[in-house]
């Protein structure tokens, strides 16, 4: 043999190559440092997304408690009202089929009613009511006080007043001297127009053996049609509808959640 192990032992050289092959295993078992770091941003990437999945799932759980009808008083006093903030909302539109779920039978928002006849206006900066004017005694739901000294049963004070909701899901904004909080010995309600209320809850109302005899009656005089010119019958019978609504809703009759909701 030549080269630089000639002069060794067969013993000598096994002992020599089992070394080298001891230090070749040894070597091998610690990772390359690139493949450290590619370990080290995969493990990034991976919190990343699960910080990501966490905060859309926390959209998502916000999105839902917005998306709800109230059920409970905000804070305290002689008075139920809704959020303040969902209110901001409900009075930025017209939400027909939202006011037919606060006004039914067992809610615990307070009613109002109106002490005079008075201008609808929605100090809110919101939609307002095809309905220009709030009739006398007209029942309301109280939204938001803008006193807040009020109490009691009766609202007084030129610098008072409330926000509210009408039958027809539009808000209005009474002075203090306008609304109470005393039912009158007969309440009137604002208009329920039928064709603005969504179909699921139009079946509901439906159930209902008067109004689903009032909802026949007014499409047979009236032939479909919900403006222009038509006949005292058809006026007639689109009042039975509303009223029949009106009663069936006072009653406390089941109705599904709206889909548009504030």
């Amino acid at each position: 043999m030549r080269g630089p192990f000639a002069s060794m032992s067969p013993w000598s050289r096994a002992s020599l190559l089992c070394g080298w092959v001891i230090l070749a295993a040894c070597g091998g078992a610690s990772p390359r440092p690139e493949t450290a770091d590619a370990d080290e941003a995969s493990a990034e990437v991976a919190d990343a997304e699960e910080l990501d999945d966490a905060g859309a799932e926390s959209k998502d759980e916000e999105d839902a408690v917005v998306a709800q009808l109230p059920t409970e008083c905000h804070g305290s006093g002689d008075v139920c009202l809704p959020d303040p903030k969902w209110v901001k909302r409900l009075c930025n539109d017209v939400y027909p089929n939202v006011a037919l779920h606060l006004f039914r039978e067992g809610s615990p928002w307070t009613r109002g009613y109106a002490t005079r006849k008075v201008k609808a206006w929605n100090a809110s900066g919101g939609a307002t009511s095809g309905e220009e004017w709030v009739a006398f005694d007209e029942e309301v739901i109280l939204l938001y006080a803008r006193n807040s000294n009020l109490g009691g049963m009766q609202v007084s004070g030129a610098s008072g007043g409330y926000d509210a909701l009408r039958w027809d899901g539009s808000c209005v904004t009474f002075s203090g001297e306008e609304v109470t909080t005393r039912p009158p010995p007969k309440a009137k309600h604002g208009r329920v127009d039928w064709r603005y209320l969504e179909a699921p809850i139009q079946e509901a109302l439906r159930t209902d053996d008067a109004v689903n005899t009032a909802y026949r009656a007014r499409r047979q005089e009236c032939k479909g049609a919900f403006s222009g010119a038509v006949t005292k019958k058809c006026v007639q019978a689109d009042e039975a509808l509303v009223g029949s609504i009106i009663a069936a809703v006072r009653g406390g009759i089941s109705l599904p959640q709206p889909t548009k909701l504030p």
